[in-house]
């Protein structure tokens, strides 16, 4: 049987649970890439760990430096290597490094490595207060962005920065974990008063005094003002000017207010929806301005967000002309089930994704199908309704025979689907059925071993990620791809 997509089985084989220890080196050494074969990091042979740090081969270390519980002697090699990546891929482990591999790492000459030591959250916290007072502000600024649990005086040293990036980072608007820190209260002169820490301060003034939001509604920085703008205890006439603010995300920031009125939140959606009309009219020879994408870029934004206000009482909000209010209302909880049977028929389909994800365990087989149905993937990632979902395994039947195939995609859900059925998916006209249908656990091995061999890149690889292809045929396929790679 000829191999169409051997490289793509390769990849397959790496995530598969089932790949036996003795195939990990030559996997490895065909080039698959470093996030796979994690199943056997675990418990990898001290020999083993040792025969693939010998090995030279960059690829395959890469994949043995984000490897836990290895050697301290192969740890201080990986540590020591020439090549930038393999350094890089030994900070993902940094929370079980010996204290000399971390002291070399945070002395590594490469910034990025010093930048991956300060996102890990398993970095010691002796080592990520090293780097606090790293040479480079590229580095402090990640810690600063990332490292939210710093000790006060770490945090204060971050928020004095002299590089005006690092201060920005240590009081910003957005952190990248969670809880966000909050700055001192006897530095909020000194970062009010800092254009680089101005807007990160502006949601942590109490009170918000009458002049000081006067002249945050006026500052030259559109972050400064979309910060005000959201800010509670900003007065109503400052509320309904930055409403018409030249900036369509700061717009956006009246727009959610609890406070806004509701002549002025139809003016400011209108406004933003025919700016995001607009710029989606490009292809059409329109030459869209920089507001009108911000319009697009701040109704976008909306979609992806919460607001705390309505979800806290969502029930007056369902039939809320505004679709990320109804979207908010979704998430909320204790809606009665006439108001879920509402939302699961809203005429914006992210309304009914919602309504289903959160209500999922309330709802029956055949309300969910009909949401399904009804939509169509239009963002990345695209989540789709009967994601998390648990249908029936009559309804999961029936599905294998339906015209459309993202409906028979969702057969081989079932983990007891009858052989028969599996064999039709197995050989379905439309690749993403044969993709899901790919690592069924029980597919009869003649349709396992042709999708392995599939014209589709991606399910080629599904079926190399199935517990149940052979060793064999493991084998049969890493050897198959060792001559291309050995002749380099």
């Amino acid at each position: 049987m000829k191999v169409v997509h051997t490289e793509d089985a390769l990849r397959g084989l790496g995530a598969n649970p089932a790949l036996p220890a003795e195939l990990l080196r030559p996997l490895l050494e065909c080039g698959v890439p470093g996030r796979v074969a994690a199943h056997l990091r675990e418990n990898l042979p001290r020999g083993l760990a040792e025969e693939l740090a010998a090995s030279g081969r960059e690829e395959v270390l890469c994949w043995l430096a984000g490897t836990p519980n290895l050697p301290a002697d192969v740890h201080r090699a990986l540590a020591a290597h020439p090549g930038d990546a393999v350094r890089w891929r030994l900070t993902r482990v940094a929370g079980e490094l010996p204290p000399d591999v971390l002291d070399l790492l945070v002395a590594d000459p490469d910034t990025q490595v010093r930048q991956f030591l300060a996102k890990n959250e398993h970095t010691p916290a002796g080592t990520l207060a090293r780097l606090a007072e790293d040479p480079d502000p590229e580095v402090r600024a990640e810690l600063a962005q990332w490292w939210v649990s710093a000790p006060e005086d770490v945090r204060r040293g971050l928020l004095a920065d002299p590089e005006p990036k690092v201060r920005k980072a240590a009081c910003s608007t957005y952190f990248r974990r969670l809880p966000h820190p909050v700055p001192p209260p006897d530095l909020h002169p000194a970062l009010l008063a800092d254009p680089a820490t101005r807007a990160g301060v502006v949601a942590h003034l109490d009170p918000l005094t009458p002049e000081a939001a006067s002249a945050l509604a006026a500052d030259e920085d559109e972050d400064v003002r979309g910060a005000v703008a959201a800010h509670p205890q900003l007065p109503a006439a400052l509320r309904d000017a930055l409403a018409r603010d030249a900036d369509p995300i700061v717009r956006a920031a009246v727009l959610v207010r609890e406070d806004t009125p509701e002549e002025l939140r139809a003016e400011t959606y209108a406004y933003l929806t025919e700016g995001a009309a607009r710029a989606g009219r490009f292809r059409e020879g329109y030459a869209a301005g920089d507001e009108d994408v911000f319009c697009q870029v701040a109704l976008a934004g909306l979609d992806f967000s919460t607001i705390a206000w309505v979800r806290a009482d969502p029930l007056p909000h369902v039939d809320s002309p505004y679709p990320f209010l109804r979207h908010s209302a979704a998430c909320g909880e204790g809606l009665p089930p006439e108001a879920v049977a509402g939302l699961l028929d809203d005429e914006d389909q992210y309304v009914r994704l919602v309504t289903v994800m959160r209500h999922g365990a309330r709802l029956d087989p055949s309300s969910v199908e009909r949401v399904e149905r009804a939509h169509r993937d239009t963002r990345k990632p695209a989540d789709r309704p009967s994601d998390g979902y648990a249908y029936p395994p009559a309804y999961l039947r029936r599905f294998a025979a339906d015209r459309d195939p993202r409906i028979r995609e969702l057969a081989p859900r079932d983990p007891d689907l009858p052989a028969g059925l599996l064999e039709e998916l197995a050989t379905d006209p439309e690749p993403r059925v044969r993709r899901a249908v790919a690592d069924h656990p029980r597919l009869p091995l003649a349709h396992l071993l042709a999708l392995v061999a599939d014209d589709d890149r991606q399910v080629a690889e599904a079926a190399g990620r199935n517990p149940a292809l052979p060793v064999a045929e493991m084998a049969r396929i890493i050897a198959e791809h060792a001559p291309a790679t050995s002749a380099d």
